[in-house]
């Protein structure tokens, strides 16, 4: 590759020096990085006017699949009204064939939190229509898609799931947990590879437009992975894609452990387009819906269990930790987050002392001491900023409705503990745009209605080190930051130019900025028209 110089540019490294104003990319690394003036000689040189650069994000949660799908779908987010759910399911008709995707709905737009069949019978009735909610941990069905799934009074619930019933035992519309398998196994038989291709692109597109070079995937399976193998082998996956493949607790330690063995087999293997690193598992499920294992009740005095009891739990982790594999547990509750960390310590007692890097994924409320205690134990918190975008915000406090909602996404604190703390979107469960993730963290303001109010600015952070946790610590969460994440020599030149300055513009501009120009290794991967 021709050794070219980028020069005229403001250069956020998250590194230090913090800033430089020139760098040298040489064979898709940085070979200088600094004063224009100190540059070596080189083969071509790249003026970029003066604009702002900074490490490309890694999103170190996500789901590729599932967000290139979302992509695709009825947008519910900024509904904000049953009725303006069932004009955006009616306009959508005409335009379906057999069956209708929605996603990203919001609790708190149905009157009471109570979704049922019939309120999407009103809208659409002939043909099946599943809604999913904007955390990915439940589904809204209608009642023809009821009947397709074969869901009837006398349908158990699955093991960690639920199947919200009336007074008389009928289904009413509601799939909570791991009951969404009956419509992700439905939609899987359905979605053809073609589609999944679709999927794939669409992502790239979405993620290089953003500035995005690196993307983890938080719940490989089969099908994607065949689908991100397809698009190396075609040349249309340029994103550094890892990925962690998910675990479902069947209830059997055999069918568990054999989750792991087959992990443990990709993981040892050079697949095109993915590296797979470890396992995902969810402990419990989410505030919003109260299925968040929490240490006390929720306001209306409701609570959850974990979806992984301990003794299910703590061979799968042992087992993993043994093989080597990267372990991320997604636990938004207290309960949920102290059983992990006990699954991890109960690892490191079997397998003994040796290189880790486990994560736990979410941790939205966490019990006070647990941030020191991942951090004794090497533990990532991988956290999303957008999650606490407070346009989302008012159903997640009502379901707990006392004082621990003013400990809520408590990201300073792993930060203060000496934590490893890396920032994700985990999309499609939140907007996949790094800029508005940075937005929310730097500001602890909205950035799907920036009119609403700060709350909690106890908790945001300098844009600096919001940057660096959505860059460098992220590349850092997956064991890659000796070689990527920063604008240093000897990194990966992986880098986006932004037609902004945030740091002069102010954190506000994140909102507006456009990201002009992506590179890769070192190779322009996207450019704005």
């Amino acid at each position: 590759m021709t050794r070219t110089l980028y020069r005229n540019a403001r250069l956020f490294t998250a590194d230090d020096p913090q800033w430089a104003d020139a760098v040298v990319v040489d064979d898709g690394s940085f070979v200088f990085v600094g004063a224009e003036t100190d540059a070596p000689a080189c083969d071509r040189t790249v003026d970029l006017g003066g604009r702002f650069v900074l490490p490309g994000f890694t999103d170190a949660h996500t789901h590729v699949l599932l967000m290139g799908s979302a992509l695709g779908q009825i947008g519910l987010t900024d509904a904000r009204t049953l009725g303006e759910i069932q004009e955006r399911l009616r306009a959508a008709r005409p335009h379906a064939t057999d069956e209708l995707y929605g996603g990203g709905w919001l609790f708190d737009a149905i009157e009471g939190g109570a979704p049922t069949a019939a309120m999407i019978d009103a809208a659409v009735f002939d043909i099946p229509v599943y809604l999913f909610a904007n955390d990915y941990h439940s589904c809204w069905v209608n009642s023809v898609a009821l009947v397709r799934l074969g869901i009837t009074r006398d349908t158990p619930d699955p093991i960690g799931g639920r199947i919200e019933r009336d007074a008389d035992g009928e289904a009413t519309g509601m799939l909570y947990e791991t009951a969404l398998q009956f419509a992700w196994a439905h939609r899987d038989a359905l979605t053809t590879d073609a589609q999944r291709d679709a999927d794939v692109d669409r992502v790239v597109a979405a993620y290089l437009a953003s500035g995005v070079t690196a993307a983890v995937d938080m719940a490989l399976e089969e099908h994607g992975l065949a689908a991100l193998e397809r698009a190396a082998e075609r040349g249309a996956l340029p994103l550094r894609v890892d990925a962690h493949w998910f675990i479902l607790n069947t209830g059997q330690d055999a069918e568990n452990l054999a989750q792991i063995a087959r992990a443990a087999e990709l993981a040892a293997q050079d697949l095109p387009g993915v590296r797979v690193l470890g396992i995902k598992l969810l402990v419990d499920g989410t505030i919003d819906a109260c299925t968040a294992a929490m240490r006390h009740p929720y306001a209306d005095g409701s609570n959850a269990e974990t979806i992984w009891p301990a003794e299910r739990l703590l061979p799968v982790i042992a087992a993993a930790d043994a093989a080597g594999l990267q372990i991320a547990m997604h636990a938004i509750g207290d309960t949920a987050s102290t059983l992990a960390l006990d699954a991890i310590e109960h690892a490191i007692a079997t397998n003994g002392d040796r290189e880790r890097r486990h994560r736990i994924e979410h941790l939205e409320y966490a019990a006070p001491g647990t941030a020191e205690r991942m951090s004794r134990l090497g533990v990532t918190a991988s956290m999303q900023p957008v999650h606490a975008d407070l346009a989302i915000f008012a159903n997640w406090s009502a379901q707990l409705g006392d004082e621990r909602v003013d400990r809520a996404f408590a990201w300073s604190e792993y930060e203060d503990a000496g934590a490893l703390l890396a920032f994700s979107t985990d999309a499609p469960t939140a907007p996949f745009a790094a800029l508005t993730n940075v937005y929310v963290a730097a500001t602890r303001s909205s950035a799907l209605d920036p009119s609403l109010p700060t709350v909690q600015p106890q908790y945001a952070m300098p844009l600096d080190r919001a940057l660096a946790h959505a860059t460098r610590d992220a590349a850092a969460s997956v064991g890659d930051g000796a070689w990527r994440g920063r604008i240093a020599v000897g990194q990966a030149a992986d880098f986006a130019v932004l037609d902004t300055d945030p740091f002069v513009e102010g954190e506000s501009s994140l909102l507006t900025a456009r990201v002009v120009r992506t590179f890769i290794a070192g190779r322009e991967e996207y450019a704005a028209e």
